[in-house]
């Protein structure tokens, strides 16, 4: 045998004046519901508030009240539930009503909105309202307050009797601070991307090597510190020959960090060697926990890495470093990985831009495109992606599809470019050339693997006076500048076997005082030279086809202080 029982439907009971005290149905229900019994609105309202009920009986009188009152309630308690701030606010910019989240909102922020309710209210009874929905019933303002921002919609409340009796307002505010600071850092991007990738051949032409590298370096310091918020930050460059990640570019890091050996590695070479080794951007939110982190500036606590990427190729790493623990989030990394693409087309961007050439001859050689093209394309695919992921936020929008315009504008300057001859322009204009005093019997070792740049190199500094050997790949000049003593190395940087800097790693050992001034066209330069050139100490870079007077200028420069 089973038994079965069911719980009695809650039945509330507006009692009014106590109508029902005496009334044969109360007992009649109560065999059949949980009877409850109010004795007035309030009560019943309250009841509501706190239990479910199953129905409410009340009095004709009582019914509408009831009604208007439980409606009434349960738009508040939506009301209360929304992040956004809602209030009411008359025309003696009293508020009349708020919910929970304006509630919170701070005492300078309701002043704002009470100010803007105001010069709404006046601007809605100066004007047609048009129907329902349309742009003229709403007014749109920005507030903020100690770094939070807030957007403000202000609508009209109209007399259900006359249209066009306008007394209050209905406000919302809600917090935009999360994507306005989204909106500041894309244009950091994009005014440091600006920066960095502009092809201005005009001022950088009178710029020497290490000045275009120190212009770059102050520009990424700029943005990454001052637009960015970075404050520690490491640019590392792979070897792509040995592995090696080699620090070309610091802000706040220790000078004896550039001194650790680390390579691009998964496993015993930091956070920075498996960025590079795997590809993939690394967020350390605290140091002391997590095993690959080598340490950076004293007292790191977190630190963000994402690589550097041409076409698909890892160049190198980006490291950026913080005292705070959990300092970077999803957006500095997504945000550092668009910044990174531009740091790594403008380091490549600076091996390649001939602007010697670019002057001359109105024309950047046309492989520079080729090497761009893919880098570029991935930085509209992450702008359109971020677009898809922001329907609804224009001003945010604007600013990407401003990035994505800033990238067709790069590719259609360097789609104008062309290739011009690899030889010494004007060389054939010279005529009565008289022997150097300056350049007169010195040694210079002449390595190029180009046997047209070689000879006509020859002959110049021969026809000025000085003793010129040759070499033409590597190895040979390598084993030349460590038998004997030269005045100069000039040097390609692409050669077989040895590499431009590895003749001058050569002759510094033999000699430190041997000036070098090394030589590269197009092409990707893998040991980093030009980058390097300031910090170790290359005298010069001559971007070929060089003119006669900038050879001859450097070439002057380099011998001259080894005379006196």
């Amino acid at each position: 045998m089973s038994t079965s029982s069911t719980q009695a439907a809650k039945l509330l009971i507006l009692g009014g004046t106590g109508q029902f005290d005496q009334s044969p149905l109360l007992s009649s229900l109560a065999d059949h519901y949980e009877l409850v019994v109010a004795r007035t609105i309030e009560e019943a309202l309250d009841y509501l508030r706190h239990q479910n009920v199953d129905a409410v009986l009340s009095g004709t009188a009582d019914f509408l009240p009831l009604e208007r009152a439980v409606v009434s309630q349960l738009s508040a308690a939506l009301l209360n539930t929304m992040s956004q701030g809602v209030c009411i606010v008359d025309a003696s910019s009293r508020v009349l009503w708020q919910n929970r989240a304006m509630a919170e909102v701070s005492p300078a922020v309701v002043e704002e909105v009470r100010r803007h309710a105001d010069k709404a209210l006046a601007q809605f009874k100066a004007s047609e309202l048009g129907p329902p929905g349309s742009p003229g019933r709403t007014r749109r303002f920005s507030a903020q307050d100690e770094g939070r921002f807030y957007e403000v919609a202000v609508s009209p409340l109209t007399d259900g009797t006359d249209p066009t009796r306008i007394n209050q307002v209905a406000v919302v505010i809600w917090d935009v601070s999360s994507s306005r600071r989204l909106q500041q850092k894309l244009d950091a991007i994009d005014q440091a991307g600006q920066e960095l990738v502009r092809l201005e051949a005009e001022s950088l032409a009178k710029l020497n090597v290490q000045q275009r590298l120190r212009l770059l370096e102050e520009r990424i310091i700029r943005y990454t510190r001052g637009l960015l918020n970075f404050e520690n930050f490491g640019i590392w460059l792979l070897d792509r020959g040995t592995g090696r990640l080699q620090l070309v570019l610091s802000d706040g890091f220790p000078s004896w960090v550039a001194d650790v050996e680390i390579y691009a590695s998964g496993e015993g070479n930091g956070i920075t060697g498996y960025v590079a080794a795997t590809g993939q951007s690394y967020i350390c939110a605290d140091t002391s926990r997590d095993p690959r982190y080598i340490m950076g500036i004293e007292k790191a606590r977190s630190s963000l890495t994402v690589p550097l990427r041409l076409q698909d190729a890892v160049i190198g790493v980006l490291n950026v470093e913080s005292p705070r623990p959990g300092d970077f989030g999803e957006d500095d990394r997504q945000f550092a990985e668009i910044f990174g693409r531009y740091i790594a087309l403008a380091t490549n961007i600076l091996d390649l831009l001939v602007v010697e050439r670019y002057t001359s001859v109105g024309k950047v050689a046309s492989n520079v495109a080729g090497e761009i093209e893919e880098p570029l394309s991935d930085i509209v695919s992450q702008a359109s992606g971020l677009i898809e992921e922001n329907i609804g936020n224009d001003d945010l929008r604007n600013r990407l599809h401003a990035i994505i315009d800033q990238v067709t504008a790069i590719r259609q300057t360097v789609r104008q470019v062309a290739q011009s001859p690899t030889t010494i322009l004007g060389r054939r204009q010279i005529r009565n050339v008289q022997r150097d005093p300056g350049m007169a019997d010195k040694r210079v070792l002449l390595a190029d693997d180009d046997a047209t740049i070689l000879n006509d190199l020859n002959d110049l500094l021969s026809r000025y006076g000085c003793v010129v050997e040759t070499a033409k790949d590597g190895a040979e000049a390598t084993a030349m500048v460590r038998s004997r003593d030269y005045d100069l190395g000039l040097s390609d940087i692409r050669m077989p076997h040895a590499t431009g800097d590895d003749i001058f790693a050569a002759a510094r050992t033999r000699s430190a005082k041997t000036p070098v001034i090394l030589m590269t066209g197009f092409g990707y330069d893998p040991n980093h030279s030009i980058f390097r050139a300031r910090q170790e100490g290359v005298f010069g870079v001559l971007f070929k086809p060089f003119k006669v007077e900038q050879v001859l200028e450097v070439v002057r420069k380099a011998l001259i202080p080894a005379q006196a």
